[in-house]
């Protein structure tokens, strides 16, 4: 698999307990500032070294990045989104190479590939972003790989655009503001902050995209994307429910991570699940059984242990 060019260092060892002494400096990868991947990262980070003495350094990352720091050992946890983890797990492209050391722990949320231009835009569909402007998030980022897959379905390509800046998302949002940019494309929870941001000073509107266009997608690209709704009025203005693409976003870990570890770790998101849903809205309605889903990634032998102890079968 592609090395990922990424230097860590690590924190001190936190107090020790009833996890392995030498499994008490872990990194975990997370995404941009701005998204929800780093303040749930650093909830995670405060509840290992309050609970469990276990000293975590969240990292920023994205998803595709993030399953290859986990399968390179540069990283021992981190977010990732399904779609990226199982073309990993495959060796499917971005990746070289099957991934045979990144276990699942736990699927949080559902993600939502967001596409905006401005109201007086004259954009209808993804085919109208020939010639215009785009902005998504860096390579290494889940959603530059779903943009990229989006224009491949709609028949284009980066080629055809005007121009594609590779940017933050509030750095999305001020090329919008500027008009530097026509097409604003993430992938992040509902309602999107950076989009929120920029609905405030510009007249938005969200592209959809036809349920057979996600079908094509699913069947040439990657089965694992799936339809999923936008409701009316998630956005300002926003006067009918839009259709896009989705995945899930769930923690991943080494497989070779102490089991204990893992254990603890989940029973401590668990036990502060509402901590978490106030950084992340849509972990509101968390389920055990629905962190225990199977999202086509191996489940870590400590993420076993936990679900089986709170009579969720594997």
């Amino acid at each position: 698999m592609r090395k990922t060019i990424l230097t860590f260092a690590l924190v001190a060892a936190g107090a020790a307990m009833s996890v392995p002494a030498q499994a008490q400096q872990l990194r975990m990868m997370t995404g941009p500032q701005g998204g929800a991947w780093y303040p749930l990262g650093g909830a995670i980070q405060g509840m290992a070294s309050d609970a469990l003495g276990v000293s975590i350094q969240v990292l920023p990352g994205g998803g595709v990045a993030n399953v290859q720091g986990v399968q390179n050992g540069d990283a021992d946890l981190g977010f990732a989104n399904s779609i990226s983890t199982v073309d990993a797990i495959e060796g499917r492209e971005p990746f070289e190479g099957k991934a045979d050391n990144v276990c699942n722990l736990a699927t949080l949320y559902p993600q939502y590939f967001q596409m905006v231009v401005t109201a007086d835009s004259g954009i209808a569909s993804v085919e109208d972003f020939a010639g215009k402007r785009l902005n998504t998030q860096p390579v290494g980022n889940t959603a530059e790989q779903v943009t990229r897959a989006v224009l491949q379905t709609a028949g284009i390509s980066y080629e055809d655009l005007k121009a594609v800046d590779f940017v933050s998302y509030s750095d999305g949002v001020a090329l919008m503001q500027d008009n530097n940019s026509e097409v604003f494309a993430l992938g992040t929870t509902i309602p999107s902050s950076a989009i929120m941001d920029l609905a405030n000073s510009t007249a938005i509107k969200l592209v959809p995209l036809e349920q057979e266009f996600i079908d094509k997608m699913r069947s040439e690209i990657n089965p694992g994307y799936t339809s999923i709704t936008i409701p009316t009025g998630t956005y300002p203005k926003q006067d009918e429910d839009i259709v896009t693409v989705g995945y899930a976003t769930h923690v991943i870990a080494r497989c070779d991570l102490d089991a204990q570890i893992v254990e603890g770790l989940l029973t401590q998101m668990w036990e502060n699940r509402s901590d978490l849903a106030t950084i992340a809205s849509a972990m509101k309605d968390t389920s055990l059984e629905k962190m225990a889903q199977d999202v086509g990634v191996p489940m870590h032998e400590g993420a076993k242990a936990f679900y089986a102890a709170n009579g969720i079968a594997q």
